[in-house]
């Protein structure tokens, strides 16, 4: 536990039908006040998922991976093993009801878990998700995708560790074509997902200071 919320992560790739019916089921907990809130890092098969705003036209999918409606903001996402998956099942009632500061939170949480292990990224205004390099180089390395319901978060983040980056080329990911993406392996970096879980934890109570500045000012 981490100021009350748990903190877990599973073995092996996480069928996305189970993932989401159990996140479902402890949002729908936490709001009753039966459950502690979550953190949940996890990998997922290969797939791609459809968010509020997906044009089926920026899909293609040669390989036939499975699509699945997340209900969750955005347009198409792929998820499959390498990429580190994480779920946030936390109760803005009392950590601040603000849902664009806790989106910049999160991504604030992602960049410096990244400094951590020697990846410099960013925010870039206009576009969705987070950033790295320069000119030819920039690539979208992490992506952001939330829902809140009864102000308690679902979904999260996916932060490329070393996933096959060709399964990018079934979709326009997030709906921008301009830009590939890019992985820690791809970049030379570390890509133990050990290392980078362990970065997501160190820095995760900034990211809940970030989220109690939210509150107490609200």
């Amino acid at each position: 536990m981490i100021d009350g919320i748990e903190w877990k992560v599973s073995e092996g790739l996480v069928p996305y039908e189970t993932a989401l019916a159990e996140m479902e089921a402890r949002a729908a907990a936490v709001r009753a006040g039966a459950a502690s809130e979550l953190v949940w890092l996890l990998e997922h098969p290969p797939l791609f998922t459809a968010g509020t705003s997906a044009d089926p036209a920026e899909l293609f999918n040669p390989d036939g991976f499975p699509v699945f409606e997340a209900g969750r903001g955005g347009r198409y996402t792929y998820h499959g093993p390498g990429q580190r998956v994480g779920y946030l099942v936390l109760d803005l009632e009392k950590r601040g009801r603000d849902i664009r500061c806790f989106v910049h939170s999160l991504e604030g949480w992602m960049i410096a878990a990244l400094a951590e292990l020697g990846v410099e990224a960013r925010r870039e205004p206009g576009r969705i998700g987070i950033w790295t390099g320069e000119g030819a180089a920039e690539a979208k390395i992490g992506a952001i995708g939330v829902r809140v319901k009864r102000w308690v978060t679902l979904h999260g983040f996916s932060i490329n560790v070393a996933p096959d980056l060709s399964h990018f080329g079934g979709i326009v990911p997030c709906g921008i074509a301009e830009y590939g993406v890019t992985s820690l392996a791809a970049l030379g970096r570390d890509s133990s997902m050990e290392r980078l879980d362990d970065a997501l934890k160190r820095v995760f109570p900034s990211f809940l200071n970030n989220l109690r500045d939210i509150s107490q000012a609200a």
